[in-house]
């Protein structure tokens, strides 16, 4: 009689691998930083932060310890880690830095190529979109997009690296700006609306002046709201 093989097992779904602990815990904690879910002047304990994510407090230690260096926390031993708020001098140091690179990067965008407009056209309808559902924190990061763009369609990569970096305080910004001043979400778009015009007609110096107006409101704004 002949054997009988055993029933092969049905073939599993491989599993989608997640994020190692430390990566969770460091992507959670700063989305909620950025859009301020932790706002600034929050003290968050590993305990805490721990049972949110579902982790130990060894990966959520590593977590903080990288976030501070990224100055979003201040990390006080045995009590815990503390939101640091925005302060004026972190926004006139941004402001300074994007003048001077979104500045350069219009003047020589202009005239804009049709795949750029085609980019800022689809962020700016997304930014109006995301304005109309009231969904602040996804219009802050669709407006640093076409800045984004602009900055990197002038083909210089270190420019390009230098303004990645300032990444992340320009989105804490400017969610809290909006949220100080909802009036002026529908200006902002318009203002995008100005440069992504000025682009497209390949006029260097009304892209420039664009973007000096849209970008020194932030200053101008933020600095009221802020010790």
């Amino acid at each position: 009689m002949p054997a009988v093989s055993p029933p092969t097992a049905p073939a599993r779904e491989p599993s989608a691998k997640q994020p190692p602990a430390a990566e969770r815990v460091y992507t959670h904690i700063k989305d909620a930083v950025l859009d301020r879910r932790y706002e600034g002047g929050m003290l968050l304990t590993e305990g805490e932060l721990a049972d949110a994510v579902g982790v130990s407090r060894t990966p959520v230690r590593e977590a903080l310890l990288r976030l501070e260096v990224e100055g979003l926390i201040k990390l006080y031993p045995k009590k815990g880690a503390l939101v640091l708020p925005v302060s004026a001098q972190e926004i006139a140091d941004v402001v300074e830095t994007r003048l001077l690179v979104e500045k350069h990067a219009a003047a020589k965008a202009a005239p804009a190529n049709e795949a750029l407009i085609g980019e800022l056209t689809e962020l700016l309808e997304t930014m109006r979109a995301q304005a109309e559902s009231g969904d602040l924190a996804a219009v802050s990061v669709a407006d640093r997009a076409f800045h984004a763009a602009i900055v990197r369609s002038a083909g210089n990569q270190i420019l390009d690296r230098l303004y990645e970096q300032l990444r992340d305080r320009q989105l804490r910004m400017g969610v809290a700006v909006m949220h100080a001043h909802p009036d002026r979400i529908a200006k902002n778009i318009t203002e995008h609306a100005e440069i992504l015009e000025a682009l497209r007609a390949g006029d260097a110096d009304a892209a420039t002046d664009a973007v000096h107006r849209h970008v020194s409101w932030v200053r101008n704004l933020a600095q009221g709201e802020v010790r």
